[in-house]
C-alpha cells in the first residue's frame, strides 16, 4: 500500500480556475498541492477564445433559445448541437436546461452571473500584477457583429437586460464598425461594442505564467489522476493509482471532470460536457484588433500572436467521442464568410467545457462537508471568472466568505 502524504490544501484540477486558486491561496500563506493528470493549463484553459468577457451575463438558455431548440438540435450545422448517440444520457440535463430557459429563470441566472462578472476585471488586474501577465493582455474591448437586421432585433432583450445590470455597451452604426475594425468586409448592419472587456494574446502562455507564479510562491504540483475522495473527521482522503493524499481541505476545480468527485463528496451536480472546438490560421499581420463575434455564426474570431483563432459553438456529447469533423468544417466555412482569402488551418482543437443547465458555476462548500470546496462549472466563462472564483474560494477557506454572495452558486440549489 502506498504511503500517505499530507497537505493543508489540495486542488484537484490545474486548469485556469485551479491555477488562479492555487496562486491566491499561496499568496495567503497556505500550503497548496495542485493535482491534475494532464499538463497544467492545458485543455479548455488554453483552447478558449481568449476573451475576458465581463459583459457575458446572458445564460446559454433563454426564451429565444428555448423557442428555437428543436430547430437548433435537428440542424447539425447550428451553433447549438448535440451528438445523438448521447441523447439518453443528456435527456435529464436537457429537461433542466429547458426549465432554466423560461423567462423568470433566465433573468435570475443573468442577474447571478452579472453579480459575479462585476468583479471580474478588477480581479483580473490583480492577478495580472501577481503573475506578470501585462504583455499578454489587451484592453481594447470586444465587438458583436450583426450582419442581419433580424439578428439585431432579436438581441434587444439581451441588450436591455445588460443595460439594466449596468454593463457598458455601445450600439454602433455600420460606419462606426468599419472605423473600429477596418479589416472587416463591407457587410453587416450594426455592431455592439463592449469597450471594457479584455482579451489575451496567447492563452497557453498565460497558463504557463500562472503556473510559474504559483510554483514560485511554493505551490507543489503532482501529475496524477484522482479517482477516490472520502471525507473523514480530520480531513479528506484523496486516492488514485498508487498513491494516497490526506488534505485538510480539498478544492474541486476539475472542470468537465468534476461531477464524479463532487458525487463522492455528497453532491449530485447535473454537470454535462460541452465539446468546444477551434481552428487557427497563421497571419503575417493581424486581421483584427480585438475579438469579433459575428452573431449569426455564434463563434469568436480572436487575433492572437501570429494567428487568428476561430473558437466557439456548443456541442453536447460527453468526453469520450472523437472530434466531430462537421463542427470543424462549420468553423472553417463561417470564418471564410468574413475572410475568404484565408489559407488552410494551421491547427485544430477539441476540448471540454463544464456545462450546467442554469449556466452558473458551482462555487462554495459541499453539502457533505465544509472541507470540500467546489469551484467548477464555469462553462464559457472559465477564463473570465477564474480570478474572482479564486478570491471567493480563498476568502471562504480563510473565514472571510460572505454566504449571501455565494448563495446563487451553491451546490444545494440542485438538491441532493
Amino acid at each position: 500500500m502506498a504511503a500517505q502524504e499530507t497537505v493543508e490544501i489540495a486542488i484537484v484540477g490545474a486548469g485556469v480556475v485551479g491555477l488562479a486558486t492555487a496562486l491566491r491561496l499561496a499568496a495567503d500563506g497556505r500550503e497548496v498541492l495542485l493535482i491534475d493528470p494532464n499538463e497544467p493549463g492545458s485543455g479548455a484553459s488554453s483552447g478558449n477564445a481568449g476573451t475576458i468577457a465581463e459583459y457575458a451575463c446572458m445564460p446559454v438558455g433563454t426564451p429565444a433559445v428555448l423557442r428555437a431548440l428543436p430547430k437548433l438540435l435537428l440542424d447539425p450545422d447550428s451553433p447549438f448541437s448535440l451528438r445523438w448517440p448521447a441523447l439518453l444520457q443528456l435527456a435529464p440535463w436537457l429537461v433542466r436546461f429547458m426549465r432554466q430557459s423560461l423567462p423568470a429563470a433566465t433573468r435570475a441566472n443573468a442577474l447571478a452571473l452579472a453579480g459575479l462578472l462585476a468583479d471580474a476585471l478588477p480581479a483580473w488586474e490583480e492577478m495580472t500584477g501577481e503573475a506578470g501577465l501585462e504583455d499578454l493582455l489587451r484592453r481594447n474591448g470586444c465587438l458583436y457583429l450583426y450582419r442581419r437586421e433580424s439578428d439585431f432585433a432579436a438581441g434587444a432583450g439581451g441588450r436591455a437586460m445588460r443595460a439594466g445590470f449596468g454593463i457598458h455597451q455601445e450600439i454602433l452604426t455600420f460606419d462606426e464598425v468599419a472605423a473600429l475594425e477596418p479589416g472587416l468586409p463591407a457587410s453587416g448592419t450594426r455592431g455592439l461594442y463592449f469597450p471594457d472587456s479584455m482579451n489575451v494574446t496567447d492563452p497557453r502562455a498565460v497558463m504557463q505564467r500562472l503556473m510559474g507564479a504559483a510554483t514560485a510562491r511554493g505551490v507543489s504540483v503532482r501529475q496524477a489522476e484522482i479517482t477516490g475522495l472520502q471525507v473523514e473527521t480530520d480531513g479528506v482522503q484523496l486516492s488514485g493509482p498508487g498513491f494516497r493524499i490526506k488534505a485538510g481541505t480539498v478544492v474541486i476545480a476539475a472542470g468537465a471532470r468534476s461531477r464524479a468527485l463532487a458525487a463522492q463528496a455528497g453532491d449530485r451536480i447535473p454537470l454535462e460536457t460541452e465539446r468546444g472546438y477551434h481552428l487557427e490560421f497563421r497571419t503575417d499581420a493581424p486581421l483584427l484588433t480585438r475579438p469579433v463575434c459575428p452573431v449569426d455564426l455564434g463563434f469568436y474570431l480572436t487575433p492572437m500572436t501570429g494567428r487568428l483563432r476561430v473558437a466557439g459553438t456548443v456541442e453536447l456529447g460527453g468526453l469520450a467521442a472523437p472530434p466531430n469533423p462537421r463542427r470543424l468544417a462549420l468553423l472553417d466555412r463561417g470564418v471564410r464568410q468574413i475572410f475568404p482569402r484565408l489559407g488552410s488551418p494551421s491547427s485544430q482543437w477539441l476540448g471540454f467545457r463544464p456545462s450546467l443547465p442554469d449556466s452558473r458555476p458551482v462555487i462554495g462548500p459541499s453539502q457533505g462537508s465544509s472541507r470540500v470546496i467546489h469551484a467548477f462549472g464555469h462553462g464559457h466563462l472559465g477564463l473570465t471568472l477564474a480570478p474572482i472564483t479564486a478570491r471567493l474560494v480563498a476568502d471562504l477557506i480563510g473565514g472571510r466568505g460572505d454566504p449571501a454572495r455565494l448563495a446563487p452558486f451553491a451546490a444545494d440549489r440542485f438538491g441532493r
